[in-house]
């Protein structure tokens, strides 16, 4: 597995959160895995928020769990989630939190459905921990310390060709790219954005897009993930992501191994189009 570069290997942090954060974390995350497990494919309340999107009576109690543990793993941490009203954005850690990324698919009782959990500091991922409960795969990644799944390390997919990479994003995206590459190998969709960009960390995937709704709390685990497995996360640009900034939604987003990442972009800028 090729180390990552999201963060310093040298803050002081990395060796506390491996050995003594961490396995608290887990703790937190899986323990929240277990109560939306017990729901899924059961009658659940569900109703709709603002933009339409839908939430359940199990994303605000999963939320409510990890914001107990989490806050009590890290007091001086500040919390940011898609379910709960932000609080102390300006602390120098923020946890940004989807406490179920795919409500869609879980509500339609579809097994790709995550949790999702990041420690922020500085605008980037420190520590990510993503959860797929169903199919009982646990992602965890420290800065400067490399990916795992299930304990084994993970590593991104080598090579540099697009043409028949295996790929996952938007229909809208995989047409304007199919375009360009006729034979990009298109696999299923994966409903949870945070589990389709590990799937390029754990390399299932190539390549994994994500369209231009994409929020911090769908994207900062899966971001520390592929960084830390050898790939990068950024825009068409190049530019990565930094988190608790005055907007929480990005625009169009690659993720990829390194040489495929770059060739991918390159291929974009050559395009001259402005990905939306």
């Amino acid at each position: 597995m090729s180390g990552g570069d999201a963060g310093d290997g040298s803050n002081p942090l990395v060796r506390p959160l491996s050995s003594v954060l961490c396995p608290l974390i887990e703790a937190a995350v899986r323990g929240a895995g277990a109560l939306a497990r017990e729901a899924f494919g059961k009658p659940i309340k569900t109703w709709l928020k603002d933009g339409a999107s839908p939430v359940t009576e199990i994303d605000i109690a999963v939320d409510a769990l990890l914001r107990r543990e989490l806050t009590a793993i890290a007091p001086d941490a500040g919390w940011l989630s898609e379910e709960t009203p932000p609080a102390g954005l300006a602390a120098p850690r923020l946890w940004i939190v989807d406490p179920i990324d795919g409500t869609r698919a879980f509500i339609a009782g579809r097994p790709d459905w995550t949790i999702s959990v990041a420690l922020v500091e500085a605008g980037r991922p420190i520590v990510a921990a993503l959860y797929a409960p169903v199919s009982e795969e646990f992602f965890l990644a420290v800065a400067g310390a490399g990916a795992r799944r299930n304990g084994m390390p993970i590593g991104v997919s080598g090579g540099d060709a697009i043409a028949g990479a295996r790929i996952a994003g938007p229909k809208s995206l995989l047409d304007r790219l199919g375009a360009a590459v006729p034979d990009l190998v298109i696999a299923p969709r994966v409903h949870s954005l945070a589990l389709r960009l590990a799937r390029v960390a754990d390399a299932t995937l190539d390549i994994a897009l994500a369209g231009s709704d994409a929020r911090d709390w769908d994207l900062a685990a899966a971001d520390l993930l592929v960084h830390e497995a050898g790939g990068a996360l950024t825009t068409p640009e190049g530019s990565r992501i930094a988190y608790n900034g005055a907007a929480a939604t990005h625009g169009v987003l690659v993720a990829a191994g390194k040489p495929r990442h770059r060739a991918l972009c390159a291929l974009l800028r050559e395009q001259d189009v402005h990905w939306h």
